[in-house]
């Protein structure tokens, strides 16, 4: 089997700080660097730590496929890919209906086909990047059909760009399964549900299409309650339930929570929602709930947990945070040896 990568979250650094944190996150040893698309651009990040290392992989978890076009995120990627000697990973999300036609001001329907034909889109359009082939291509939602040389930036080194999907349903796992070459696990998750619901979700579109599970890496982000001292533990904490209460609330992860038998705990928190009772909803989390979704310790005790929780589970892992500043570089270059070494 593959040895488990350690990656590190770009997201949550402001763009002026990226270039001193991807550079500083190379120099203690992570793997891989994933921005997010929240409040900001996804892949701005990631030219800069292109350019700011020379090992680490890069990648966008996520950047929200339908909010472009197949051509608009083909010719990004490739400026990266490029630009970073090969080492990026296009993860690519669905976003939601009300976001989607809400806050994009785009198409929402059938999301999990709609994904499929994208990616493929994507590919001929590299196709015809990488080797002058006809565009030619005539998906359901997607197509192209028009090219021309002034529009082509022509062959990279590296023209084969995995490209990740992320996903908390069984059917967007066949479709990653089906076409992608790794998967973003939602950080709302516990390590069951990906033995028990995802990983055999993606494993049964992956032979559909004549595939295996092995050609999907799997990559979970990990909520983690950590902190040096007894203060900052129940700080994380209390950040922790406030992202599950949030999770909670939205329809994707129903499955999830029935999986794990909390059958009315997306109602009640839709509804604690609905009144503004923030601290409710902190409150309502159960505890059972945080020890499935998070690892709980101090920094040093969490890296042999992170691996014990997700050997043979996934083939990359992170934690969900921002590597916190300069003065504990120590600590995680210790954090990360005590991973590697483990």
């Amino acid at each position: 089997s593959r040895t488990m990568l350690l990656d590190a979250q770009l997201g949550g650094y402001a763009l002026a700080q990226v270039t001193a944190e991807a550079e500083r996150l190379e120099r203690i040893g992570y793997d891989g660097l994933w921005s997010v698309e929240t409040s900001s651009n996804p892949f701005l990040p990631l030219a800069l730590a292109a350019q700011a290392t020379r090992r680490v992989q890069i990648g966008s978890n996520v950047a929200i496929a339908f909010a472009r076009t197949p051509f608009v995120t083909a010719t990004v990627a490739w400026d990266l890919q490029k630009l970073s000697g090969g080492r990026l990973a296009l993860g690519l999300g669905t976003s939601s209906k009300p976001h989607l036609e809400g806050r994009f001001s785009t198409e929402s329907a059938r999301p999990v086909g709609r994904i499929v034909d994208y990616i493929r889109c994507m590919r001929a359009i590299w196709d015809n990047f990488q080797h002058g082939t006809a565009p030619d291509y005539e998906g359901e939602f997607y197509r192209f059909k028009l090219n021309v040389p002034l529009f082509n930036p022509g062959p990279i080194e590296h023209p084969r760009i995995p490209v990740y999907v992320a996903g908390t349903t069984p059917s967007m796992c066949r479709a990653a399964g089906a076409v992608a070459d790794g998967f973003n696990v939602a950080p709302f998750h516990t390590a069951a549900y990906l033995r028990d619901v995802l990983r055999p979700a993606i494993e049964q579109g992956a032979r559909k299409h004549g595939r295996s599970l092995g050609d999907v890496t799997i990559s979970a982000p990990v909520m983690a309650v950590m902190g040096d001292t007894d203060e900052q533990m129940a700080a994380a904490e209390t950040n922790v339930r406030r992202m599950i209460a949030t999770y909670c609330t939205m329809p994707p992860y129903v499955g999830m929570l029935r999986h794990h038998g909390y059958d009315g705990l997306h109602e009640q928190m839709a509804a604690l929602a609905a009144k503004g009772d923030a601290a409710g909803m902190i409150a309502a989390v159960p505890a059972e709930l945080v020890r499935a979704v998070a690892l709980v310790g101090r920094p040093l005790a969490l890296a042999p947990l992170l691996r014990e929780r997700y050997q043979g589970l996934a083939d990359r892992v992170s934690l969900r945070y921002a590597v916190p500043g300069a003065a504990s570089e120590p600590t995680w270059s210790a954090f990360v040896g005590a991973f590697k070494g483990a």
